[in-house]
């Protein structure tokens, strides 16, 4: 019997101590929340109801469980429309427990990067995420090969020393 593939839910339930997660398109795919923003729609951020959703909650409980999840931005500047919106929905991650960062793609000129967007889970296994040329999500792939997660825990790592953290990084 073929063993389960672990989702990202097994993986973030599973951590003991890590997850870190970097971010490096400038575009991802559209989705309802991107457009109603678009349309000029803003969050009421006092009404917790309507924009917490169940990723923040399974964040919320790995940051409880003593979890510390920290996402990286690579970002061209200045930003396109789609990071704009990140940037205004960050809130979010934050208020779940996240640690954010932020790094210009100007600044990133003299760091090995990692080719595509990826989370590491206790430095012991990988899930990388391929996008199409649009942003759209084509496929997931979790891997557990230690030169792999060592290239991108470490990549990670040199990204997050030169970034900025959310609150203080301002669009440009």
């Amino acid at each position: 019997m073929p063993s389960k593939v672990p989702t990202f839910d097994d993986l973030l339930a599973g951590a003991k101590r890590s997850a870190v997660h970097l971010e490096m398109r400038d575009t991802y795919y559209s989705n309802p929340r991107f457009e109603a923003w678009r349309q000029g729609h803003r969050v009421d951020w006092n009404d917790r109801a309507s924009w917490w959703h169940p990723f923040h909650q399974k964040i919320a409980d790995a940051v409880a469980r003593g979890v510390t999840v920290r996402r990286a931005r690579v970002v061209s500047e200045p930003v396109t429309e789609y990071i704009r919106w990140e940037h205004y929905v960050t809130h979010a991650n934050v208020t779940a427990g996240e640690q954010v960062r932020w790094l210009p793609r100007r600044l990133a000129s003299h760091l090995l990067l990692p080719g595509n967007d990826f989370w590491v889970f206790d430095d012991t296994v990988v899930e990388i995420h391929h996008f199409s040329g649009n942003g759209d999500s084509i496929e997931d792939e979790i891997l557990s090969d230690p030169k792999l997660i060592e290239l991108c825990a470490s990549g990670f790592e040199r990204i997050w020393d030169r970034s900025v953290p959310h609150e203080q990084y301002e669009i440009h």
